[in-house]
C-alpha cells in the first residue's frame, strides 16, 4: 500500500473477522424486508403472486448476500465504511417499503432503490481495494459491469405496464446477476476472475448467513404470536399456536445443530474459502431462507384457520416450504461436510414431505392436522441426524440388542466397505 494512505479493508490475518454492530444493524432493515415478503406472499396466493413474490425474494437476497461479501472485505470501524453501510440501509428501506408496491405503482421505486444499492456498494468496494487488493478491485469491477446490464432490464421492466412483462424482464435481470458468480464473474476482453482470489473470512460468511437464517425464523415467531395474541385462547388457537412454534424450534434444530457449525469449520479450513462461500453459502442458503420464509405463511394459515379443510393452495405452500428447507440445508451439508452423497436423515424426509403433500391433497385435512404432520416430518429428520451424530444408532443397538446389535453393526460396515469401494461415503 502506498505510504501515507490508510487502508478501509479488514486485516484478515488476525485470523476471524467479528461481526460488527453496524452489520447487526444493518439487518435490522432486512428484517422488515422479510416481513414485507411474507405479506406479500399471503395475500398473493396464486401462481402469479407466488412468481412475483420469488423475484422479490431473489432481489433481497441477492441485495444482502452481496452486502455481506463487502462487508467482509472493508472495515465496519473506518468512517467512510460506515457511511457507505449507512446509504445501504437507506436504500434498503426504500425498496423494503416498496416490496407491496412493486408490481403496481412502485415498481420504479423499487428498481431504482435496488440498482443504486448493487451498483454504488460494488463501486464503493472497487475503489477501497484499489491499492491493497487490485486483483479483487478489477473482479469487483467486473461485478459493476454484471450490476450495470442487469440495470437495463430492472428500469426497462419498471417502466413496463404489464405485471408478467414486468415479471419476465426482471427475471432477466436477476439471471443476469446470478450468473455472476457462477461464471466467475467472466467478460469478454477481461477473462474471469479467480475464486482463489476472494480473500475473505470464512467463519464471518459463515456466522452472517446463520444470523440470516434467525432473522427468517424471527419472522415466524413474529406471526405466531401476532395470530396467537388475535386468535383467543380456545384449544384449536392453542394447538396451532404449540405446533406453529415446535416447526420453527425444529427448522432451528436441523439447521444450526449440526450444519451451521460444521460450515463454518469447513470453510475456515478449506483451501479455497471464496469457493465454498459462493457455492455453500451466496447460492445454497437461498433456498433455505425461502422455505423459512413460505412456512411462516403456512403459520398464519393455520393459526388464523386451524379447522378449515386444506386446499389445494395450502397444500403446495406447505409442501413447497418444506421442500426448499430441505433440499437447500441437504445440499449446504453436503458441499461442507466433504461427502460424496446428501444426509439420508433428509432424503427420508423429503419423501415423508411428498408423502405429506398426497395425504393433504387426497383427504382434505383441517390445517392444524396437515401442519402437525409436517412439524413430524421435521422432528424425524432433526432426532434422526442428532442421534446419528451425538453417540450413534448403532452404538445404542449394540448395546442394548445384544447378539442383534453386532449383526446389525456387521451389516452396516459390510454397506459401509462397498460405498467406499464405490468412491462414495456414508451418510447420516
Amino acid at each position: 500500500m502506498p505510504e501515507g494512505r490508510s487502508s478501509l479493508l479488514r486485516d484478515h490475518s488476525r485470523g476471524h473477522a467479528a461481526v460488527s454492530y453496524l452489520e447487526l444493524f444493518l439487518d435490522l432493515v432486512f428484517v422488515f424486508a422479510i416481513t414485507q415478503l411474507s405479506h406479500f406472499l399471503l395475500e398473493h396466493l396464486t401462481i402469479q403472486g407466488a412468481v412475483q413474490a420469488l423475484v422479490l425474494f431473489l432481489a433481497v437476497w441477492w441485495a444482502w448476500i452481496y452486502t455481506t461479501w463487502a462487508s467482509n472485505w472493508v472495515d465496519p470501524e473506518r468512517g467512510p465504511v460506515r457511511f457507505m453501510v449507512a446509504g445501504v440501509m437507506v436504500g434498503s428501506l426504500v425498496l423494503s417499503s416498496s416490496l407491496p408496491f412493486a408490481f403496481g405503482s412502485g415498481g420504479l421505486v423499487f428498481a431504482l432503490a435496488y440498482v443504486a444499492i448493487q451498483v454504488l456498494r460494488t463501486c464503493f468496494v472497487a475503489w477501497a481495494m484499489r491499492h491493497r487488493d487490485k486483483k479483487n478491485a478489477r473482479n469487483m469491477v467486473r461485478a459493476t459491469l454484471y450490476f450495470c446490464v442487469a440495470a437495463v432490464f430492472w428500469i426497462w421492466g419498471a417502466l413496463s405496464g404489464a405485471p408478467m412483462q414486468r415479471a419476465g424482464l426482471w427475471v432477466i435481470a436477476l439471471a443476469i446477476e446470478y450468473a455472476g458468480p457462477a461464471l466467475v464473474f467472466w467478460l469478454p476482453f477481461l477473462g474471469r476472475a479467480q475464486t482463489t482470489d476472494w480473500a475473505i473470512s470464512g467463519e464471518h460468511m459463515a456466522e452472517r448467513c446463520a444470523l440470516f437464517i434467525i432473522i427468517a425464523l424471527g419472522e415466524g415467531i413474529i406471526v405466531t404470536g401476532s395470530e396467537f395474541a388475535e386468535a383467543g385462547a380456545g384449544w384449536p388457537g392453542i394447538l396451532a399456536f404449540v405446533t406453529a412454534f415446535a416447526s420453527s424450534f425444529t427448522l432451528w434444530w436441523v439447521y444450526f445443530d449440526l450444519g451451521a457449525i460444521r460450515g463454518a469449520q469447513h470453510i475456515a479450513d478449506d483451501a479455497d474459502p471464496g469457493r465454498v462461500a459462493r457455492d455453500a453459502f451466496t447460492y445454497w442458503h437461498l433456498p433455505i431462507v425461502a422455505g423459512i420464509v413460505v412456512l411462516a405463511v403456512v403459520d398464519e394459515q393455520t393459526l388464523a384457520h386451524p379447522l378449515v379443510s386444506s386446499s389445494g393452495g395450502f397444500v403446495l405452500v406447505l409442501g413447497a416450504g418444506s421442500t426448499l428447507f430441505l433440499v437447500g440445508t441437504m445440499v449446504f451439508k453436503k458441499l461442507t461436510s466433504g461427502r460424496s452423497w446428501f444426509p439420508l436423515s433428509h432424503v427420508a424426509g423429503l419423501w415423508l414431505t411428498v408423502a405429506a403433500a398426497l395425504w393433504g391433497w387426497l383427504a382434505a385435512p383441517s390445517h392444524i392436522a396437515l401442519a402437525n404432520g409436517q412439524t413430524v416430518v421435521f422432528v424425524l429428520v432433526a432426532v434422526w441426524e442428532w442421534g446419528s451424530f451425538h453417540g450413534g444408532w448403532l452404538d445404542r443397538m449394540e448395546a442394548r440388542l445384544g447378539p442383534a446389535g453386532r449383526l446389525l453393526r456387521r451389516y452396516n460396515n459390510w454397506v459401509t466397505a462397498r460405498r467406499l469401494s464405490r468412491g462414495k461415503d456414508v451418510a447420516d
